[in-house]
């Protein structure tokens, strides 16, 4: 284990064959690392605190006893804006994955996922996706159903809308170029266009306020 080369991971769940389980998997598989292990949002910031150098990616349980890890996720990226959160539940409700994502989440994802998709959805967050298990996606696809005439989504251009749509399926700023056939930069110069027509600051808050619009 290397942490200084590895994909850095954290965990916070009350279940601890969880953590334990995903500790194995991380500290197995290369390229990753698990750093942190907590059970309540007041022992990840306590530990936080502590470490040498932050997780990449911390996956958060949202049925945390204490603050919930909604609330925990809020209080981590206010004081660790770097780090990218990754929810993980066994509920795919429609209002926490709205709540997840407005707080600051970089992604929804459900723990009977297997291995290779987790460690998927941790790489996605890692390079600006956000990440989402099928069953998490297909309720926010159906968020995007009805026709809509609202000004600031209507003004983005055809391709700004295109980028921000793949955005919301969970893409990766990489993945989103090679699917428009567009370099990274340029994928990032939409997504710059998309924030300030939006009037959002990052590629969470841009996802969250489609989702509650509606909008697609």
């Amino acid at each position: 284990m290397n942490p200084d080369k590895d994909l850095t991971v954290a965990i916070v769940d009350d279940d601890p064959d969880i953590r334990e389980a995903m500790q194995w998997i991380l500290d197995n598989t290369e390229g990753f690392a698990c750093i942190g292990l907590f059970k309540t949002c007041s022992d990840a910031i306590n530990g936080l605190d502590q470490v040498e150098s932050l997780p990449n990616v911390l996956l958060m349980d949202i049925g945390l006893p204490g603050h919930s890890g909604v609330q925990c996720v809020r209080i981590l990226k206010e004081k660790y804006p770097s780090i990218q959160i990754v929810m993980q539940t066994v509920h795919s409700s429609d209002e926490m994955i709205f709540d997840s994502l407005q707080a600051g989440a970089s992604g929804y994802i459900l723990k009977k996922m297997d291995a290779d998709r987790l460690l998927q959805a941790i790489r996605d967050a890692h390079e600006g996706g956000v990440p989402m298990s099928g069953e998490v996606a297909k309720k926010v696809l159906r968020f995007f159903q009805k026709p809509i005439a609202d000004p600031e989504i209507l003004a983005l251009s055809d391709r700004e809308f295109d980028v921000l749509k793949l955005l919301i399926e969970g893409h990766s700023y990489k993945m989103i170029a090679n699917r428009l056939f567009l370099s990274v930069h340029t994928v990032r110069f939409h997504l710059h266009n998309i924030y300030e027509k939006l009037h959002v600051r990052s590629r969470m808050e841009a996802v969250a306020k489609a989702m509650k619009n509606r909008w697609f």
